[in-house]
């Protein structure tokens, strides 16, 4: 039996995200662009801000575009140890131009450290704030990995994001 979208709401389309840096040591720790206080950080092209870039390839392709390294290249110097929150903003900006809304943005970030609590409503503000959205449409969770594998070993970050968006 099918079913069809009733003609008064809006298409809707999700997108998934996923991104994974190791650690480095000297380098500055950023997570949904907030520094954490740190001797290490994630090693990238950019401040390797693994959150935000997860948040940007789920949106990309909830819109059906090309991911984060299509537009934002790690063989272009310009964006070398660029705030990943530039990039998360000209990711919205492209959306609205193509007339999509964000619904919400959820992540779940995997680390065995640094502790995410303590920084999490911060993370929130500031994403929110790069997507143009309200605190209240973005959601973290962070999880540890049990011990098990490269990041339970503590020897990086991943994440993953989901993003609702709708036609405008």
């Amino acid at each position: 039996m099918a079913t069809e979208t009733p003609a008064n709401l809006p298409p809707f389309r999700i997108g998934l995200g996923y991104d994974i840096h190791p650690f480095k040591d000297g380098r500055p720790m950023v997570l949904g662009g907030v520094t954490f206080d740190t001797p290490y950080g994630l090693d990238g092209h950019s401040d390797a801000d693994v959150l935000t870039h997860a948040v940007c390839d789920a949106l990309l392709g909830a819109a059906g575009l090309p991911d984060i390294g299509h537009f934002f290249p790690n063989t272009d110097e310009k964006y070398r140890g660029i705030d990943s929150q530039k990039l998360l903003e000209e990711v919205a900006q492209t959306l609205r131009e193509s007339c999509w809304g964000i619904v919400n943005i959820d992540i779940a970030l995997i680390a065995e450290k640094p502790k995410i609590y303590p920084q999490l409503e911060a993370m929130k503000k500031r994403l929110a704030q790069s997507a143009g959205v309200s605190v209240g449409q973005i959601g973290i969770k962070a999880t540890t990995n049990e011990k098990i594998g490269s990041l339970g070993r503590a020897e990086g970050i991943a994440a993953h994001a989901t993003a609702l968006i709708y036609k405008s």
